[in-house]
């Protein structure tokens, strides 16, 4: 992976007390676009707009890899759940002409819904509703009583659609194109289950060890599945179209848009309003939002202040972290804004330093980073995410795999590690997370024998799994009674 990108260091020079003219940013997009994306795989389209002027419009990579079909600049793609704002939006046009309070109960409109209720509109566009997301159902109990807590919820948009639907007497996609697409001009975007709207849809594959691969199957018929919550088609002239439209005052009240971008209730430690994250590039307040599907990928940023937009958009649902849109987005972000994130610069740091930074750092009550060294690097692990492995750019400052999120280790006076800071995406003054404990979690690898062993399938109620989830658990179960063996040395130890 290339940390650095060539060119980056003229392109500060250029523009470190201004924003960049369109020749010199168009030069910082190429050789970030060529840095990110192989012209002989699934890539992307980019659209880079300051105001109305266009400061980078491109693409780069396969449309059709078998077909050697170039993407170009204008090509359709699905973009998930950036979906999600133009539902928002939509159902927002509806409460701007009275057919539709956002203090209004979900059985207004679905009275057959379970504890409809209880849940308002407005719940359901900043996912405070306590609907369960459908990705992470195993039963129908929500996660928390509606207005209680926040946590995405791909069935909450779901319903998004369905009030649409009930409140307009059409479908929610032929209402977003009544309501939004046609008088808007953006005639490429659309459902991804109409034909005419996906007949010039780019291919969309997932990369599997460097290789490009048909997704997975997914059918946007399914409201399960995509529904309102991400099944929209679109380019990024037409999500450009979009930004300047819905962010310029053009679609909605100014009291109804303000609400769009101004979390409230619990959704405020979120930063989430409705289909928006509220954000910072480079210290500036910007508005956006990211997307996954099954061979796609999107983001869509807006900086107001400075009338920035960035749409990226990928036919690859698995790229780097360093090359996924949302960071492609914001380093462009921010060069257009004159003020570049500064390229990754590794620094060689001894793994008996290194060592002295293991532990278990605390970040709040439901979570914890765990740092911890693997093959002479410093990784680090959130609480139900995944383990990744930290570029040093100081003795004690690391970089995460994207390039932009940073921690640093931090020391009392006598030396003794106490905790560490965690800037993320390099935004902020960042979270101070207090060390907590110095046991830190032991993978094991059990011995190929012992993984023959596990082959087969394994039955269990209303669940059959296969080898390889069994062969994850065992050895999950292998780490626990490990880790829960050393903390308990380690205790003892102390006491004696």
């Amino acid at each position: 992976m290339t940390l650095v990108l060539t060119g980056l260091l003229t392109l500060q020079a250029a523009t470190a007390a201004t924003p960049p003219s369109p020749a010199e940013f168009a030069g910082y997009a190429e050789t970030l676009l060529a840095d990110a994306y192989r012209a002989d795989v699934p890539g992307g389209a980019v659209l880079v707009m300051r105001g109305d002027e266009v400061l980078y419009r491109g693409a780069r990579g396969q449309a059709d890899v078998a077909a050697d079909v170039p993407l170009k600049p204008g090509d359709r793609f699905r973009i998930a759940s950036v979906t999600k704002q133009f539902s928002a939006a939509g159902l927002l046009t509806l409460v701007d002409a009275g057919k539709v309070s956002l203090d209004d109960p979900l059985s207004k409109y679905l009275p057959t819904y379970p504890g409809g209720a209880r849940i308002t509109i407005e719940q359901l566009l900043n996912h405070t509703s306590g609907i369960k997301d459908y990705y992470d159902s195993k039963n129908d109990t929500p996660d928390f009583a509606p207005g209680e807590g926040w946590r995405y919820s791909n069935s909450g948009y779901v319903l998004v659609g369905a009030v649409i639907e009930a409140a307009s007497g059409q479908r929610w996609y032929r209402y977003l194109d009544q309501a939004l697409f046609k008088p808007l001009g953006m005639n490429d975007t659309g459902y991804a289950a109409d034909h005419a709207v996906v007949v010039h849809q780019v291919k969309g594959y997932t990369m599997n060890r460097g290789a490009p691969a048909p997704p997975r199957l997914f059918s946007m018929t399914q409201a399960h599945q995509a529904h309102a919550a991400g099944a929209l088609v679109s380019t990024v002239d037409d999500l450009a179209r979009w930004n300047r439209a819905l962010h310029e005052g053009d679609l909605l009240k100014p009291a109804t848009y303000a609400r769009m971008i101004s979390p409230a209730g619990q959704a405020k430690a979120y930063d989430y309003g409705y289909g928006i994250w509220t954000s910072a590039v480079r210290g500036a307040p910007a508005l956006q939002h990211s997307g996954v599907i099954a061979g796609f990928s999107s983001h869509l940023l807006y900086v107001p202040g400075a009338d920035v937009t960035v749409a990226v958009l990928l036919n690859n649902e698995t790229p780097s972290p360093a090359h996924e849109p949302s960071t492609v987005a914001r380093r462009l972000a921010a060069a257009a804004l004159g003020d570049p994130y500064p390229p990754v610069k590794p620094v060689h740091v001894d793994v008996a330093v290194l060592k002295q930074y293991e532990g278990v750092y605390r970040v709040d009550r439901d979570a914890t980073r765990t740092l911890r060294v693997v093959d002479g690097t410093l990784t680090a692990k959130r609480t139900g995410g995944m383990r990744s492995e930290l570029t040093a750019i100081t003795a004690d400052t690391f970089v995460y795999p994207e390039g932009l999120s940073r921690l640093q280790v931090m020391r009392d006076a006598m030396g003794r590690v106490t905790a560490m800071r965690f800037w993320p995406e390099g935004e902020g003054e960042g979270v101070v997370a207090p060390l907590t404990d110095l046991a830190v979690p032991v993978d094991i690898t059990l011995p190929r024998d012992a993984l023959g062993r596990l082959v087969g399938k394994y039955w269990a109620p209303a669940l059959l799994i296969s080898a390889a989830i069994a062969m994850f658990y065992a050895a999950k179960l292998w780490r626990r009674r490990k880790r829960l063996s050393s903390k308990s040395a380690l205790t003892q130890g102390a006491r004696g």
